[in-house]
């Protein structure tokens, strides 16, 4: 998680996620992608709103992540944005993930993707839904939190 947490190893990040969802667990897994994909990440042209992922035959697939292709992308192939990716996962954390999306109000939603040693990772969630009441208490509490902090910087 600390390499999350770095500025320099971070490509894109899910900001909706937290505010949309309760996060239950977090877990790391590796991406299958294909060569323009890569140089497409490099330049920055990822997209992780509206981002799920499913499970097909023991496999976490990710769905709605949309990847640019550049403009130099080779001529040999048909770029494809929005293909499903297939997620690394060992098969105890799908197996595990599968029993726990099938409960009622459970999901699994990608919060960031991220450079580890050369290899772009992904921050995936268990994630339960939060009502409207809760994204309001959000709202509220991190208003309160900054009308707090000028309070404290203008007192002291």
């Amino acid at each position: 998680m600390s390499n999350v947490t770095k500025q320099n190893n971070s490509i894109v990040r899910n900001k909706k996620a937290k505010f949309d969802y309760f996060i239950v667990e977090s877990f790391e897994a590796g991406m299958v992608l294909q060569g323009w994909e890569l140089k497409s990440i490099r330049a920055g042209k990822v997209q992780l709103s509206d981002t799920y992922v499913i499970f097909r035959q023991e496999q976490a697939m990710l769905l709605g992540a949309v990847i640019t292709p550049l403009l130099s992308c080779s001529t040999h192939i048909q770029p494809d944005p929005d293909r499903t990716r297939v997620l690394l996962l060992h098969k105890k954390q799908i197996r595990k993930l599968m029993g726990q999306v099938q409960q009622k109000g459970y999901s699994v939603v990608p919060l960031s993707l991220y450079w580890s040693r050369g290899k772009v990772k992904c921050n995936l969630a268990l994630v339960q839904g939060k009502h409207s009441y809760d994204k309001r208490r959000a709202i509220k509490d991190r208003e309160w939190n900054i009308r707090k902090q000028r309070i404290l910087r203008t007192s002291g």
